[in-house]
């Protein structure tokens, strides 16, 4: 594929970002997943104190590989069975504040200045926790990150995403919940798991629920599943942003002569600017995608839609945001100019009051930016 770059024509290429220009850069990522992305020490740790057999290794070195091996197998079925690990070692009060904070340390220490971080409440009570000290336990996990992170010298801030599963029956329960914590730090509502079978119209109740309580929410769909659930989670449930949504070039003809043609879904997502939250090395593991190269990222970021860039879960998908843009950078050739403009799109995505996002823009994310293209004038880039 063609390595496609936001520089004008007549101008020069612009200059690639070294891996550390790319670590230090300001990031914002908006899926997440918690439970997807625990340090091997973490589950190791947490397994041993919680009594945990079920691991299939405790070297956190080789537990590491296997959760990436494991998951890298071209099916999301596949894919979603490595988290009965990391769900079976966050069953208590004490093992979800350590996973959250290690989870904000992380991501700071990575350059992400802010986090939207989802998680579903209902796959943590087997321990006896109800579902609101579940909420409260990993937002304490959060603001401790977030603490040590500023100690550390890195800033960052967490938004939740409370989930429930698309599979299960306890989305009204779960939307409520989300709503008696939005002024605790959770910011959105989500659902995920298997799309197939599983359509967002069966928590048609939830949606309806959270749109008349003023709620924010994202929803999985167009990863596993095609253009159907994209239009459901848009025109029947009202989706703030799409989870992946990868399969919406589906409706989109790319002809040999270069020419696009955007069907009505395609185009509607693009005009009313619906956020995309985008995945490429997990997309790659479960199938989506074959490649960095083929990923849908590139046509959809050079058609301007509103891409964003993330991780969705760190442990299986062996990443960070820095290594998701590393992929993208060699893949397409992207600048830091490139990175900016996916980083704005995320932080104009954010469920976070429109004066915030705008401050985390202008006072954050763009001075971060300036700061690593003038390097180069000193000697500080390739």
């Amino acid at each position: 594929m063609e390595k496609q770059t936001s520089v004008p024509a007549g101008t020069t290429a612009p200059r690639i970002p070294t891996a550390e220009q790319i670590r230090r850069a300001p990031k914002v990522v908006l899926h997440d997943h918690l439970d997807g992305g625990l340090r091997p020490e973490t589950v190791v740790e947490l397994a041993a104190a919680t009594g945990y057999q079920g691991l299939p290794t405790t070297d956190p070195a080789k537990l590491g590989t296997w959760f990436r091996e494991a998951a890298d197998s071209g099916s999301l079925e596949r894919y979603l069975e490595t988290f009965a690990h990391t769900c079976a070692v966050m069953q208590t009060r004490e093992a979800l504040i350590k996973v959250a904070a290690d989870c904000a340390e992380d991501l700071a220490a990575d350059g992400v200045v802010y986090a939207e971080v989802r998680y579903a409440p209902e796959q943590h009570l087997e321990g006896g926790l109800t579902l609101d000290e579940v909420v409260e336990a990993v937002q304490e996990g959060f603001r401790l990150g977030e603490a040590n992170a500023r100690a550390a010298g890195h800033r960052i801030r967490i938004g939740t995403l409370i989930t429930a599963m698309r599979h299960a029956a306890r989305s009204q329960e779960i939307a409520e919940l989300t709503n008696r914590h939005r002024d605790n730090g959770v910011v959105g509502f989500d659902i995920a798991g298997a799309e197939a079978g599983y359509p967002p119209t069966r928590h048609q109740g939830a949606f309806d629920y959270l749109k008349g309580e003023n709620n924010h929410f994202t929803i999985h769909a167009g990863e596993a599943f095609g253009l159907p659930s994209i239009w459901e989670a848009l025109q029947c449930c009202g989706a703030d942003r799409l989870g992946h949504g990868v399969r919406i070039t589906d409706d989109i003809t790319v002809a040999e002569d270069g020419s696009v043609q955007l069907g009505r879904l395609a185009a509607y997502v693009r005009d009313k600017r619906v956020p995309l939250e985008m995945c490429p090395t997990s997309n790659l593991q479960t199938g989506a995608a074959s490649s960095y190269a083929e990923h849908p990222i590139g046509l959809l970021t050079r058609l301007k839609y509103r891409v964003t860039v993330n991780t969705d879960n760190r442990l299986m998908s062996g990443t960070s945001m820095s290594r998701e843009f590393a992929h993208l950078v060699e893949a397409f050739g992207y600048g830091l100019d490139d990175m900016q403009w996916f980083t704005i799109n995320a932080m104009k995505s954010a469920f976070l009051p429109f004066d915030e996002r705008l401050a985390m823009i202008n006072e954050v994310i763009k001075p971060g930016y300036a700061e690593l293209r003038s390097e180069w004038l000193f000697g500080g880039a390739a």
